[in-house]
């Protein structure tokens, strides 16, 4: 016993010895970092007192360093190689490598679409002497360079502070309802260093809700006002601390919105439903290729696009390179007034910020001089000559240079369909029945296409995307399907691979103008903002061609005119009628409440239609098909003309996630919730539609657990596509319709697969001609159990 005491006293006695080791280490550890930042501050001294400006670019040049950029920015860089080492090149593109405050970064371009996004906080660096240039060379501290410039005398390593919290030393007040508690807020201000003060007294900022603007600012606000406190958006919290440093706060100014002198808050820094108020309203100043600005003034007085030589002098120019802070559009327009006098009209500005836009009207006395000012206007800003372009859509895109939209010639939707103001009387004046007229008047107004646009954030008032050529649309589809093969078999990892997604960021949004363009990071950011945001912009296109211009008067029947052009009927089911129950039956058990935030919504039919889709087999034709389902299909309001007309077309492309993961497929469900998903619009707009269709999935129905690793054969074979979720309906009440259909109509219940990435079972069919369209119904979705708090929240 007292021999393993001794023992156990020996190994306590160690283990002490090692501790005191290891803080003797970290201690000696820190005595040298601070030993080599006093030594590194004291020859940046010697430096800035012995060098100009001019001899430290010299000396970045003659290393192959960065050497641009303002003066304050070339010291730093020069005495950071001069005292650490050279910087070497970015491993991703190969471009060179600045040093800015505590890290570095590439200055770069992966490509000509996008700069180049890699940082770091431990750069490569050259085992090479320092080179220095003839001026430098006779200076009294060329020695001293030399000496510290030579790699074999152990340059020391930089080492780099812990990163500084978003909130490091602010004191932040809050005000008002916001989306979170205050407490919420607290914590998380507190979390990544700040401090929370009731008052606004000695505070950095005061952070409020969107709605202080309709109100006009609480006492909180208007003594911040008073003292010149920064008063700012809620999103200013979640931004700062999602890109771990506090954001400028002038970007998220409210105050200059609740001024009477303020231009009001940029559509893009706005809350979405503020953003919806403005949007849902707002003037869409260029409504198709033929369309002069409305800013201008000129589009009422009878002025037109000149067209010369089978040219139109319009253009609409685009770019997206977030990391130089870069989301501009930029307008350019020949315009002949009525009295045949020309006019250059130039407008720039960043997408969501018309109001601070640059823009220019000059008249000009000779077309031909005016036509080569514009055709030298355009190769400025593109990097590509004008008439290719215009006449072969030959296009290249440069570095750091903006991109054409090609818009067509017609009427945006936006500006053509039926404004607030007609929709009473476009359907009182309208032969159809009633309940159609009304059908037909949500399809043809401005509303579900302006929340459509606002909602993918693509609802900029200054580029017609709802007017896009057929060629620009497929480009958007080929860089999109090639973006998917792309990192499907892509084998890099890290920042390598954050720059392929940022390129395509920057490729997509470029494209496809955005008022909130972000990053894509995921299979699920794909899905939702590119491939679903192309499949409603591509339809919302469609819509702009049926509906064309119904902006004048609505006595010859404009829906009328619509409804002739979609080739199908529509008809409103009687509400006795056996079909009508049998809906409303599949519906009930098959729906559960779509949840939204911490909301529940649950439906409720307005009206059932019955419709016959020329483009579609019907029912007779599809009865001859083998294994018939009657399944549910979710949609966009905003999509659904071009479902009347044409059908289903399959999804854009394949990805890993609900709706894409079994390919270029029609997707179906026999849940009413998974289409409810889709079909759902938002909260201060509960109408939507569901879509009824008969499916037959072939001699040949795969199942599957999990995504399938390729979806190619299944595309090619035309096979039909079971997907089995984590829910299922109760097979003991499906029964068959219509002689020989299918209706898997039964409680939502849960399945044997409960690692299934999908909640409801999804039916994929593979080519049209096997889905029927049979009904539409119309639901609105209503609140369940919603308790309203309206008292102040605590501070």
């Amino acid at each position: 016993m007292r021999k393993q005491q001794a023992e156990s006293n020996s190994q306590e006695s160690a283990s002490h010895k090692k501790a005191k080791t290891e803080e003797e280490e970290e201690e000696e550890g820190t005595v040298h970092e601070d030993g080599i930042r006093a030594e590194f501050e004291k020859f940046c001294k010697t430096i800035t007192e012995h060098l100009s400006i001019k001899q430290m670019r010299e000396i970045l040049e003659a290393n192959g360093q960065y050497s641009k950029g303002e003066d304050d920015a070339v010291v730093p860089r020069c005495q950071d190689i001069m005292f650490f080492g050279p910087l070497g090149n970015c491993p991703i593109c190969g471009g060179k490598l600045e040093c800015s405050g505590d890290g570095y970064h590439c200055v770069g371009d992966y490509s000509e679409w996008s700069s180049c996004i890699y940082s770091t906080k431990e750069p490569p660096r050259r085992e090479e002497s320092l080179k220095l240039p003839k001026s430098v060379e006779s200076t009294p501290i060329s020695d001293l360079i030399k000496k510290r410039g030579d790699p074999k005398k152990n340059r020391p390593r930089k080492e780099i502070s812990a990163p500084r919290k978003p909130f490091d030393g602010m004191m932040i007040s809050l005000a008002g309802r916001l989306t979170r508690k205050h407490q919420y807020w607290k914590s998380k201000i507190e979390k990544f260093g700040g401090k929370v003060n009731n008052s606004v007294t000695g505070v950095a900022c005061v952070v409020v809700s969107p709605a202080e603007r309709d109100r006009g600012g609480s006492s909180k606000v208007a003594e911040a006002l008073e003292k010149g406190i920064p008063v700012v958006r809620e999103a200013w919290l979640s931004d700062s601390i999602e890109k771990e440093e506090a954001q400028p706060l002038d970007a998220y100014d409210v105050a200059s919105d609740i001024t009477v002198e303020g231009k009001g808050i940029p559509l893009d820094k706005m809350d979405p439903s503020a953003e919806a108020l403005e949007t849902v309203t707002a003037e869409l100043k260029v409504f198709g290729k033929r369309g002069v600005h409305k800013d201008t003034k000129m589009q009422d007085e009878g002025a037109r696009i000149l067209e010369k030589d089978g040219l139109l002098y319009n253009c609409a120019l685009s770019v997206c390179n977030q990391k130089n802070k870069l989301n501009d559009f930029c307008i350019m327009q020949l315009i002949m007034s009525s009295e045949n006098r020309l006019h250059m009209y130039y407008r720039r500005g960043r997408n969501g910020d018309s109001l601070r836009a640059d823009d220019k009207l000059e008249e000009w006395e000779n077309v031909d001089d005016a036509i080569n000012e514009f055709a030298r206007l355009f190769e400025e800003m593109t990097g590509n000559e004008f008439e290719p372009w215009e006449r072969e859509k030959k296009i290249h895109k440069k570095h750091h240079k903006f991109y054409p939209i090609d818009i067509d010639d017609g009427v945006e939707v936006r500006h053509g369909a039926l404004g607030l103001r007609q929709l009473g009387s476009a359907a009182a004046h309208s032969k159809l029945d009633s309940v159609v007229a009304n059908f037909m008047k949500v399809l043809c107004s401005q509303e579900i296409y302006r929340y459509a646009l606002m909602e993918l954030g693509h609802d900029s008032p200054e580029i017609p995307i709802g007017m896009l050529t057929n060629l620009h649309l497929r480009r958007c589809e080929e860089i999109l399907l090639h973006f998917v093969e792309k990192i499907k078999s892509m084998k890099e990892t890290g920042p390598k691979a954050d720059g392929v997604w940022y390129e395509f960021s920057q490729m997509w949004f470029t494209l496809m103008p955005s008022m909130r363009p972000f990053t894509f990071r995921d299979y699920a950011d794909l899905a939702e903002h590119a491939a679903s945001a192309y499949e409603t912009i591509r339809d919302i296109n469609f819509a702009s061609r049926i509906i064309e211009d119904m902006s004048g008067s609505t006595l010859d029947d404009p829906l009328f005119e619509c409804y002739k052009k979609l080739l199908c009927s529509v008809s409103p089911l009687e509400k006795e009628s056996d079909d009508y129950k049998m809906i409303v039956n599949y519906l009930e058990k098959t729906y559960e409440p779509v949840q939204v935030g911490d909301m529940s919504y649950g439906v409720s039919i307005e009206n059932i239609f019955a419709v016959e889709v020329s483009a579609c087999p019907s029912l007779d034709e599809i009865k001859e098909l083998p294994n018939k389902v009657l399944l549910w299909c979710g949609t966009r309001s905003s999509n659904l003309l071009r479902h009347l007309q044409k059908g289903f077309l399959p999804s854009v492309c394949s990805l890993p996630v609900s709706g894409y993961m079994f390919g270029r497929a029609i997707i179906c469900s026999d849940a009413a919730a998974e289409a409810a998903i889709y079909g759902f619009t938002a909260v201060d707009r509960p109408e939507g539609f569901l879509v009824l269709a008969v499916a037959s999935l072939g001699e040949e129905i795969k199942e599957f657990p999990s995504p399938p690793e390729d979806t190619r054969a299944l595309e090619e074979k035309k096979v039909g596509v079971k997907g089995l979720g984590r829910k299922k309906t109760d097979e003991k009440e499906h029964f068959v319709w219509k002689d020989d259909i299918k209706v898997p109509c039964g409680k939502l219940i849960p399945s044997e697969n409960k690692d299934s990435v999908l909640e409801y079972n999804e039916y994929a069919v593979y080519n049209p001609q096997q889905v029927s369209i049979r009904y539409l119904v119309a639901v609105k979705f209503d609140e369940q159990d919603a308790v309203y708090d309206t008292a102040e929240p605590g501070q």
